[in-house]
């Protein structure tokens, strides 16, 4: 089995790895309840999608009375 001839030094290892590193996820805010959401996704709060509704979204309220 082979071995490295040099050791690669902190520099080029940081360098490589710079690549790796977490990106924040952009947000946008829904046009019809304000809430934050991932961009080209429907509303989880409200259900809307580019001012339609796509998905029918139980009222919190009808979840509180039971």
């Amino acid at each position: 089995m082979s071995v490295p001839k040099k050791r690669r030094t902190r520099s080029s290892v940081k360098r490589r790895q710079s690549h790796h590193a977490l990106k924040k996820a952009t947000l946008t805010t829904c046009s019809q309840c304000g809430k934050s959401v991932l961009p080209h996704t429907a509303c989880s709060h409200c259900g809307y999608y580019k001012g339609k509704e796509v998905i029918k979204v139980k009222m919190k309220a009808a979840k509180k009375k039971k």
